[in-house]
């Protein structure tokens, strides 16, 4: 059974870090470039940022996150992580992960596989 399964999302301060994990089960891993993305409340999907199939290649982030945000994947665990610092009020979303045979797709987010999501609240 295909699943991509979020964890590490709660409630962070200001100026807090927090790191997302994404497992992945039921599909061959390394063959997918991976992606995060976010909806906050009342507002539309973001992509957050996308990875290419190899942990040390190709990787895009959102103007917003950039600096801030880190995407890695370790393809033996067939785990996507998102390590997110100094975050922000704004950063407060639903933060799912995501898989597309392509890694072009990922960067307009027609992805093939999507995971629940996990709340992360940035609030004091």
């Amino acid at each position: 059974q295909l699943q991509l399964v979020e964890s590490g999302g709660g409630l962070v301060q200001p100026g807090g870090s927090l790191r997302l994990s994404c497992a992945a089960s039921g599909f061959t891993f390394d063959y997918y470039a991976l992606g995060w993305f976010r909806q906050a409340p009342g507002k539309g999907r973001e992509a957050v940022s996308c990875l290419s199939r190899l942990s040390s290649g190709e990787s895009n982030y959102a103007d917003s996150v950039k600096g801030r945000f880190t995407i890695s994947r370790d393809n033996a665990k067939n785990t996507v992580y998102l390590q997110m610092n100094s975050l922000k009020p704004e950063d407060t979303a639903i933060y799912y992960c995501a898989a597309a045979r392509l890694y072009r797709n990922c960067l307009t987010g027609a992805m093939d596989y999507w995971g629940r999501g996990t709340l992360v609240t940035v609030s004091s």
